[in-house]
């Protein structure tokens, strides 16, 4: 394994950082790991942003082919790098190497989508409205406009997913496609991975040949080094996935900017599943198999676990219900990624064995005290009345369900109007089922981001058309997605051009089309060559 610095990347530059180091901890035994990464200074941060801001002047008008080719290179240099990288994954995240091959796969995957994206260049939904000059009362003039990259973004990495939420993730890949310098703060469970991503990044960078600033990875403790980037006045947009109470507060520092920014948060999600009458008859035991491997996926620490399953009571209810205890107290200990999540998961269980108005339904056997942060799965049971008259939606991070059994379509549908914002809601059912449930399909369209009927929300496919987002407190912004092609559209904003001449246009503007990209042009999507000139208007006519 290459040797770790410990020391943040400003641009081509190692920064020497102050102050005690943090280090990563094996959640398997809790020891920590070396080395110590060192926090970024005042100074280090104030000279990411300054070179990012100054590099944002080159790359923001960078073409999209080059853009596409540093994207690309830097996919095969994770993949170059990827069985010493997945080491030291698994040394400070305790995740199974199958799940971080798929993860490695995952990350570089989406980074050629944002490349092919770059390439194409229609994402810059280029429009064109010619020029009428005989029109009536006043002439019209010609107007044109684009999206254009914002300029520098922090990006904040991820506990649960520490290659593709994190240094080279989607919010990082789409940033970089779209012309934006990026400036990552590392997160102090996986600085070893981080440091290894942001190298091969900086690599990638300088062989592209492209500025300096393009590029930046900083380690802190807590949140002095991403308050500061967030505050500082030539950040343009920020980034991140984690807790609601984390998310919250950057969101709030990104507000109460004197220049306001916006900022893109994923929270928190107990994403409800409803298995209806005809499915739970049809195939119960087979979707109380597939809940159990999807709440108990990664450790339960998917933003897309499902936290709350609704169900009808009956026998088929039993049945259901007895298969799931089964496989729920036969599970094996589970290890959780760091101390605060493993001491958050526990006291979360502890309270709802307290609470009067939840049953505990099956348990797996605990672990040893001292095999580091693991910790054992957990089904819990209410009724509708309760869960309607309680706050037992609350996300608990970790491997745990709750079944609450409903008696009737109204209460279902009283359940669902009460739901705040998730990135999920899953639907069990028969066509049957679908017909007799419409309005609850209604109702869960504003209420999530995406829909998933007879599947499971866990495993976000990275595609053109997936939505990974949802109205808050889901994220700070329902109207984006932090994973598929569309969250190139974050840090983007659009720019309108009224009356300049041809030459003086983007080349997504000109009448020659020289991109070949798709344009909406007097109200017609084409990617013909247009004629502007009124000589040439005058002839069609």
């Amino acid at each position: 394994m290459a040797k770790l610095s410990g020391r943040s990347i400003i641009g081509f530059r190692e920064g020497q950082g102050a102050g005690e180091p943090l280090y990563a901890t094996n959640p398997r035994d809790g020891q920590s790991l070396q080395p110590g990464f060192v926090p970024a200074t005042t100074d280090e941060i104030e000279l990411a942003v300054r070179l990012a801001s100054e590099a944002f002047a080159v790359y923001g008008r960078v073409p999209g082919r080059e853009r596409g080719e540093l994207l690309r290179r830097i996919a095969a240099r994770i993949e170059a790098i990827a069985g010493e990288l997945i080491e030291r994954v698994e040394q400070e995240t305790a995740l199974p190497q199958a799940r971080l091959q798929a993860e490695t796969a995952r990350t570089c995957g989406q980074l050629r989508l944002f490349a092919e994206v770059a390439e194409e260049g229609s994402w810059v939904s280029a429009r064109i409205d010619y020029a009428d000059p005989d029109r009536k009362p006043v002439p019209k003039p010609d107007i044109r406009s684009m999206l254009r990259p914002l300029g520098p973004v922090v990006v904040f990495g991820a506990s649960n997913f520490p290659l593709a939420f994190s240094v080279a993730g989607g919010d990082t890949a789409s940033a970089l496609a779209g012309g934006n310098p990026v400036i990552v703060k590392a997160h102090a469970a996986h600085p070893g991975t981080s440091e290894l991503v942001g190298r091969a990044i900086q690599a990638c960078v300088r062989e592209s040949g492209l500025p300096e600033g393009v590029f930046s990875l900083l380690f802190g403790h807590g949140a002095e080094v991403g308050t500061a980037l967030m505050k500082h006045p030539l950040t343009k947009a920020g980034g991140f996935t984690g807790s609601r109470r984390a998310g919250r507060v950057l969101m709030d520092i990104a507000a109460a900017r004197p220049d306001p920014i916006p900022f893109y948060a994923e929270m928190s999600s107990t994403n409800p599943v409803f298995i209806l009458p005809g499915a739970l008859h049809e195939r119960g035991e087979s979707i109380a198999a597939g809940l159990h491997a999807s709440f108990t996926m990664g450790a339960g620490q998917f933003c897309t676990k499902p936290g709350m399953v609704f169900l009808p009571k009956g026998g088929d209810a039993a049945s259901f219900r007895e298969k799931l205890r089964q496989l729920v107290a036969g599970s094996t200990p589970f290890h959780l990624l760091t101390a605060t999540i493993h001491s958050s998961y526990g006291s979360a269980v502890a309270g709802r064995k307290t609470d009067a108005k939840v049953k505990l339904v099956a348990e797996a056997p605990q672990a040893d005290g001292s095999d580091g942060f693991a910790a054992g799965s957990a089904l819990f049971e209410t009724d509708a009345a309760s869960f309607l008259d309680s706050e037992l939606d609350a996300e608990i991070f970790g491997p745990t369900t709750l079944l609450v059994r409903h008696s009737n379509r109204d209460e279902v549908l009283k359940i669902a109007q009460g739901l705040e914002g998730h990135l999920t809601a899953t639907i069990h059912g028969t066509e049957q089922d679908l017909r007799d449930f419409a309005d609850l399909v209604a109702i869960l369209e504003s209420k999530v981001g995406r829909l998933v009927f007879n599947g499971f929300p866990t495993g976000v496919e990275v595609c053109h058309a997936m939505v990974h987002g949802g109205p808050y407190p889901s994220t700070s912004d329902g109207r984006s997605t932090s994973v598929g092609s569309r969250a190139i559209f974050r840090f983007t904003r659009p720019v309108c051009y009224q009356g300049f001449p041809n030459e003086s246009l983007p080349n997504e503007l000109k009448d020659e089309n020289p991109l070949s990209i798709w344009r909406l042009v007097d109200g017609q999507m084409t990617r013909e060559a247009t004629l502007s000139s009124l000589s040439s208007r005058g002839a069609e006519k």
